[in-house]
């Protein structure tokens, strides 16, 4: 009998463009993970709109996502792709968990209190619950796999620690998830500010680089990356600027650091830069392109979507019948 395979789960918020950050440290590590994997990948568009989103925007990026996703190499027939607000067994979920989760769990998530910091009283109350709608999301599908980044390991330990506690409550009900971190998906960093993680949110455009940005932007930002006086491309903890533009050309090329260090060296930095941005287009161009015709065929995104959505919606709502059954809901 063949081996069933394990469940991943992951997705990205329509909260803003995506970056090249999101592209190598994401979507590709997803690529190669979907002929080892049952995977669901989806745009979670609840967890959007903890803060405003334009109504107009939220739609276009949905859909983007959705394109991105498979214009990355992520093969519908594979997987299961779909849209988060699709399935409303994630918000029933949510709200079962958070009557599962404590106050005090929620207000140690950093992120929580790093925007409550700035936000005060007026923070709004789906920044202090949306690891609960996130461990919905992970448990609903037996999920085994989280493939996360650093900053997100504390909200798949709130997951686990929801999950064994509802199991221990009532009877075993979950699948307890483990952290997948990946030793391909690269950790790319701010252009600008080469100490902090690359991200659409800040103010200064030359930071990031976005998967839909035209090949004349993308060399104009690798052209104003920040890099330093050393004049040595070396990958080393005291050149951040040059070691995440060596990161990115390795994660796109197949390069080592060492064969980067030896081709650039005695050069400076003009051809390094050069052949970075060089690359990143190659490397975006047909994404950019598959994009772009599915956004036009918005029929067979639909239809991506939809199939997606139904997959998702039986697996997850045998999930939450059990999770019903359990506390004593009566059967609909």
């Amino acid at each position: 009998m063949e081996d069933k395979k394990k469940v991943i789960f992951s997705g990205i918020q329509p909260s803003g463009n995506l970056t090249l950050g999101n592209y190598l440290g994401a979507i590709k590590n997803w690529v190669k993970l979907q002929d080892e994997y049952d995977c669901y990948f989806c745009v979670v568009d609840l967890h959007a709109i903890t803060v405003m989103q334009k109504p107009a925007d939220l739609r276009k990026r949905t859909l983007e996502i959705l394109a991105i996703y498979i214009a990355s190499g992520i093969i519908p027939e594979k997987n299961t792709l779909f849209i988060q607000s699709h399935v409303p067994a994630h918000s029933e979920c949510s709200w079962l968990l958070t009557c599962n989760g404590y106050m005090g769990e929620l207000s140690r998530m950093t992120q929580y209190k790093e925007k409550s910091k700035k936000s005060g009283e007026s923070i709004g109350a789906g920044l202090f619950t949306y690891p609960l709608l996130m461990a919905s999301d992970i448990l609903l599908y037996q999920t085994d796999v989280v493939p996360v980044g650093a900053d997100q390991v504390q909200h798949l330990e709130l997951a686990r620690d929801l999950a064994e506690r509802f199991n221990k409550t009532y009877s075993p009900t979950f699948t307890i998830p483990e952290a997948y971190l990946s030793k391909t998906g690269a950790k790319i960093m701010d252009l600008q500010n080469p100490e902090k993680k690359m991200s659409k949110s800040e103010d200064n455009p030359n930071s990031y680089i976005l998967i839909m940005d035209e090949p004349d932007i993308i060399r104009k930002k690798i052209s104003r990356a920040v890099t330093d006086s050393i004049g040595e491309v070396k990958y080393s903890d005291e050149q951040p600027g040059v070691k995440n533009l060596m990161t990115i050309l390795s994660n796109i090329k197949g390069y080592t650091f060492e064969e980067i260090e030896n081709k650039y060296k005695g050069q400076g930095y003009a051809q390094f830069k050069n052949d970075v941005a060089e690359a990143i287009v190659e490397e975006l161009t047909p994404v950019q392109e598959r994009v772009k015709a599915l956004l036009e065929n918005k029929s067979e995104l639909e239809e991506i979507y939809k199939k997606g959505a139904e997959k998702a919606n039986y697996v997850a709502n045998k999930t939450l019948r059990k999770m019903q059954k359990k506390i004593g809901f009566i059967p609909r």
